[in-house]
């Protein structure tokens, strides 16, 4: 029924855009020349609403972008493609005014205050002027290590953690509220959810980020925030197709190569994203990764063959995003504007991070003149991004209150995911006061505190050790919990151990209730660890 409803979907936007794949609006009443006009049904006396197109926004929304798009001068589309970041905590007002940027991306030194956020954001919209839609307004807020915006604003752990709990419901719940506090603060797209499978402790850049080293439970996942987040009114965008979890580089420092064949990606890292293809996802991020097995030499986000899989095989016709552009993948190898070139010409439709933005911008518009991007790829990208903004701005309407009003979903989600990898399965993991080691300060302070409301207490003396682990190494004490990636449990020697997935104090009030015993751990291994004593209780 899905892939009906996608066919469906497809051949409404051919319809639309006259048959092309330009995203122009043509007349589907026309009649060609020489063609005899056809009798009209009776019209129905109840008008009915077209269906909505299979990645986000309803036929009427893509039609009103395409209007407005086809009236932008070629240096306005220039701009609307690019989603730019900017340093500090004033919002570039004026680079978004001069050059009609469709967006910027929100990065930690953006953000002071969830207070804070909400007045840039308002900023960044007064900015976009009386363009008719939304200025998107994007952020990396995965929870875990990659989140922007911290206390007060709700913690969640990272999303491994949903991998561990199996609970697509929770996970739905738990997208739904991030994307509601978001919202609250005037963001309009969030990248997220990671569809990444990671193929474990050789993973260097994505870890913990992904749901599991399992492509069918990440895809059940990754289905299930991508419900979440439709629900809340966000543009989610789904992360980093080919698959960023199974190549043993990380793009941020240099360019990756995927060494795995066509037929054991299809098996494996496409997984997740045709499940979210086949969700209605709305947006994809494509990854600085070059596949061999596709198109070597050339990384994903500047590939037409690699961009191609993802619209031809996977039948995705949404926004296209490629990763930041500053990261050395690209700006090692490329220039700004070269690269926001490649990108679009390859088929994406919105360039991300451009080391220089207004070289990124001249070099679009250059080579629209020169003809080097076709006119109409450059128009189809545009129409894209604003037909997401149309329908984001269609959507629930943002309440300011929801910011911070979670914490005691993040704790569900963490007290879902907990796994005890060695040790009993009921009643309490200590006897007695305990003394905690390892982690960071902060750790150990959020640690102190969960304790003390689950009744177990702490002493710097107490004979029996809580070791936090951080890293890699696998510690020892008579209780090791790894906060992130679970891998280091396995070459531990102690006789308690335990995969937790987060630092937030709703992971920590998870942890003091099983070691206290007055909640039970109900998490699985969502990978695999090499010496684990059990997957789970």
């Amino acid at each position: 029924m899905r892939r009906l409803l996608l066919l469906l979907a497809g051949a409404l936007l051919l319809a639309s855009c006259g048959g092309s794949d330009d995203g122009a609006v043509g007349d589907s009443s026309a009649t060609e020349p020489g063609t005899p006009a056809t009798t009209s049904p009776t019209p129905s006396p109840t008008p009915t609403t077209p269906p909505p197109l299979a990645w986000g926004p309803t036929q009427d929304e893509f039609d009103r972008a395409a209007a407005l798009v086809a009236n932008m001068p070629v240096e306005r589309q220039a701009g609307q493609v690019i989603v730019a970041r900017y340093s500090g905590l004033e919002p570039p007002v004026g680079q978004i005014e001069q050059l009609g940027l469709g967006g910027v991306i929100l990065m930690g030194d953006n953000v002071e205050s969830p207070e804070q956020v909400e007045r840039a954001t308002a900023e960044i919209q007064q900015a976009g002027g009386d363009r008719g839609y939304p200025v998107i307004v994007g952020i990396d807020q995965e929870g875990g290590t990659v989140a922007r915006i911290k206390a007060p604003a709700t913690e969640f752990p990272a999303y491994m953690t949903l991998g561990a709990s199996r609970d697509t419901e929770l996970a739905a719940q738990v997208a739904q509220a991030s994307g509601e506090e978001l919202r609250g603060m005037g963001v309009t797209m969030v990248f997220a959810p990671d569809a990444d499978v990671t193929t474990g402790p050789d993973d260097p850049t994505i870890g913990t980020r992904s749901a599991s080293s399992d492509p069918q439970v990440v895809a059940e996942t990754v289905q299930a925030s991508l419900g979440g987040y439709a629900a809340s009114g966000i543009v989610a965008v789904s992360k980093h197709f080919p698959g960023h979890g199974s190549v043993p580089a990380d793009s941020h420092e240099e360019l990756p190569v995927q060494t795995a064949s066509l037929d054991e990606l299809r098996a494996r890292d496409f997984v997740p994203f045709q499940a979210a293809v086949a969700s209605g996802a709305e947006a994809i991020m494509v990854a600085h990764i070059e596949v061999e097995a596709v198109e070597s030499g050339l990384p994903s986000s500047l590939s037409p063959k690699v961009i191609g899989l993802l619209r031809d095989e996977l039948g995705f016709d949404g926004l296209v995003v490629t990763d930041a552009q500053d990261m050395a993948a690209i700006s090692d190898g490329y220039g700004s504007g070269a690269a926001a070139v490649m990108s679009l010409a390859a088929g994406a439709d919105v360039v991300l991070m451009p080391a220089d933005v207004e070289s990124a911008h001249t070099a679009i518009v250059d080579a629209v003149a020169s003809g080097e991007l076709p006119a109409d790829r450059l128009a189809q990208a545009a129409t894209r991004g604003v037909a997401l903004m149309l329908h984001e701005a269609a959507g629930p309407a943002p309440d300011p209150a929801a910011v911070g009003s979670h914490e005691e979903l993040s704790y569900q989600e963490s007290l879902g995911g907990v796994t005890v990898v060695a040790g009993a399965c009921e009643g309490p993991l200590v006897d007695g006061p305990v003394r905690v080691v390892g982690g960071e300060a902060a750790d150990r302070v959020r640690f102190d505190e969960a304790a003390a409301a689950a009744g177990l207490s702490t002493d710097a003396n107490a004979p029996t050790t809580v070791r936090l682990l951080g890293g890699t190494e696998p510690g020892s004490g008579d209780v090791v919990v790894a906060l992130d990636r679970p891998y280091a449990l396995g070459g531990s020697d102690a006789p308690v151990k335990i995969a937790l997935y987060g630092r937030t104090p709703g992971a920590f009030r998870a942890l003091a209730e099983v070691l206290a015993g007055t909640s039970p751990a109900r998490g699985t291994l969502p990978v695999p660890v090499s010496g684990a004593e059990q997957q789970g209780c």
